[in-house]
């Protein structure tokens, strides 16, 4: 059968299908830059480690220059990427995937609601009165998807289609609260000068989009001023991402009369790989390298780690689990076809990988007056993110019916 005539749920489902291998696949990349960074970080390397993270780059055209250490050209420019791609899934999605059917939206919407408030609301009652840690109340309510899904790919065929879609879907939530969340609370120091060159740009994609431009140097070209401008302006830059990913045109590429991919199906596909090989696994190895030896027990015990980590590994899946049953009970959502709770209850622990988001959301909250707690909050986020997954990995493997071979005749 040609492609053009491919019915439309094929059209939806081979993209997810990819997706969730290229994430799963990301995750376990991701779980090998960790341990290599804990493992520089920790030995002989350590002050080599820091002083490529701390190797100054900077750009100057006349009197613009952009002058950063290595360390924020990734946590501010690579990670652009990373949220450019974030929201070509999040505007598909919501047009054409899971998340455009109210009755596949209304429960991970409510899941991921709860898996935010409650983590955020530990975090806050271990440190309040602090005001310098209440800057980082919103770094437990993140998912990583990647590390999420990889940890489920470890269960193989065992795990229901639907339960992974769910997981999925909470996450985006999940993104999307994350980046509703950055806009908000974590932008300081604003330039009308530079939200004014940035508002322009985002009119000039909006001529573009309406235009029907489908080749992407146009939009890049427009996307690399609208970065800057924002990174001048006080709005954390990697948001020009979201903004340049929400004028990528869509289309109709399911349609059976137009054989061609919109060109957000194609950026999507050809971004993917190199977000979740490359730009996550060098974000990690940049932020998770935490010197163990450094800590004591009473470090752990502080109230920002322990926030952190109580909110990851408690907060998510009480909010995640309860909040999805409550929605069940009162009949504003439904069990996804072939999950039960046990099942459920098992990915609500996986929600507790905050790692990528998390790391991300500490760096902005603590990048300026957090001094005393640097290197506090990555413990937290790893402890917290290493016993979701290892608790959400043994609830799943018990929980998830095994499948047995077909006899042989």
């Amino acid at each position: 059968m040609n492609r053009p005539f491919y019915p439309l749920w094929t059209k939806i489902h081979r993209p997810l299908q990819e997706f969730l291998r290229l994430e799963a696949a990301g995750g376990l990349v991701l779980m090998g830059m960790m341990v290599l960074a804990l493992i520089v970080a920790n030995s002989p390397f350590q002050k080599a480690y820091q002083a490529f993270l701390d190797f100054p780059i900077a750009i100057q055209i006349g009197t613009f220059k952009i002058a950063k250490p290595l360390f924020l050209w990734i946590n501010d420019g690579l990670m652009t990427l990373f949220f450019f791609l974030v929201g070509l899934e999040l505007k598909r999605e919501i047009l054409q995937g899971h998340l455009s059917s109210l009755r596949h939206v209304s429960l991970p919407a409510f899941a991921a609601l709860g898996g935010m408030a409650i983590p955020a609301i530990l975090y806050t009652s271990f440190n309040w009165g602090d005001p310098i840690a209440m800057q980082g109340w919103a770094i437990p309510t993140a998912t990583d998807i990647a590390f999420a899904l990889g940890v489920l790919s470890l269960l193989g065929k065992r795990v229901p289609s639907a339960l992974k879609a769910f997981l999925l879907s909470v996450a985006i939530f999940d993104d999307l609260g994350a980046i509703v969340i950055i806009a908000l609370f974590y932008t300081a120091n604003l330039s009308l000068f530079s939200l004014g060159i940035a508002a322009g740009m985002v009119l000039i994609l909006l001529v573009l989009n309406r235009s029907n431009v489908t080749h992407p140097a146009p939009y890049f070209l427009v996307g690399i001023p609208l970065w800057a401008a924002m990174l001048k302006s006080g709005v954390h830059a990697t948001l020009s991402g979201v903004v340049l990913a929400m004028f990528i045109p869509l289309g109709d590429s399911a349609s059976a009369s137009e054989p061609q991919e919109s060109l957000l199906h194609r950026l999507e596909h050809a971004l993917h790989p190199w977000v979740a090989f490359g730009v996550l696994p060098i974000f990690a190895f940049a932020n998770a390298g935490v010197s163990i030896g450094a800590f004591t027990l009473s470090d752990l015990l502080h109230p920002v780690p322990l926030g952190i980590m109580l909110g990851l590994f408690l907060g998510k899946q009480l909010g995640v689990f309860f909040v999805s049953f409550l929605a069940v009970k009162f009949r504003l959502a439904a069990l996804p076809e072939g999950v039960n709770w046990k099942q459920l209850y098992g990915v609500a622990l996986l929600c507790g990988i905050g790692f990528t988001m998390s790391l991300f959301i500490a760096s902005l909250a603590f990048e300026q007056g957090g001094g005393p707690y640097l290197g506090l909050e990555r413990l937290g986020i790893l402890l917290g993110s290493f016993l979701s997954g290892v608790s959400g990995y043994i609830v799943l493997h018990l929980f998830l019916r095994k499948i047995h071979p077909l006899p042989t005749s």
